[in-house]
């Protein structure tokens, strides 16, 4: 069965629960207030399309292609990137959530995270280098083994990074966020 090719399209206020979202590949597209929750993108092309104000949350993404991809206003809890066709992959996130999502293994060079919550996200063994993370909520967020050369974390919160488990040459870090780098040592550090 040959992929129906979607171009220049722009979709509102679909639930795509109740409105079957066609398999195939989606050039150009914009995606407004829609909702994907919980829904079965695999096998889904998304090349140079905006997501604004969705809910993908929970959705399924099994070989599912983002390439330059914007999400502003999204919710993608629980989503896994690691999942993802990993050929061209690229995205960029504004005013996302992103809390329990997993980036495990998954190239993101040069990525930008702009005012997101990454609560508890997995970046384990991803390549993130080059990357921003302005003013972003990492808590609980996972580090180990990871690429951080380059990334740039100054304005970023509640992190907790191993220097000896990751890569961070290069990395650029506030004074107060260098605390986020010594949580491994369990010491008090204060007039930060």
């Amino acid at each position: 069965m040959d992929k129906k090719y979607i171009q220049d399209r722009s979709f509102k206020g679909t639930d795509f629960l109740n409105n079957e979202l066609i398999k195939g590949d989606y050039e150009n597209c914009t995606f407004n207030n829609c909702f994907f929750s919980n829904f079965d993108l695999s096998g889904t092309d998304f090349i140079d399309c905006e997501f604004n104000n969705c809910d993908l949350s929970m959705a399924k993404t099994i070989n599912t292609a983002f390439r330059n991809v914007k999400f502003t206003d999204c919710k993608l809890l629980g989503l896994h990137f690691d999942d993802c066709n990993k050929f061209l992959f690229a995205v960029n996130f504004k005013t996302c959530q992103l809390n329990l999502s997993s980036f495990y293994k998954q190239i993101l060079k040069n990525i930008k995270f702009v005012d997101c919550q990454l609560n508890e996200v997995d970046f384990t063994e991803a390549n993130l280098s080059g990357s921003k993370f302005e003013n972003c909520d990492l808590s609980a967020a996972i580090f180990t083994n990871t690429i951080l050369e380059k990334v740039d974390f100054k304005t970023s919160y509640n992190f907790s990074i191993n220097p000896e488990n990751n890569r961070i040459r290069k990395a650029k870090f506030s004074l107060s966020g260098v605390v986020g780098l010594l949580d491994k040592y369990n010491i008090e550090i204060e007039g930060i």
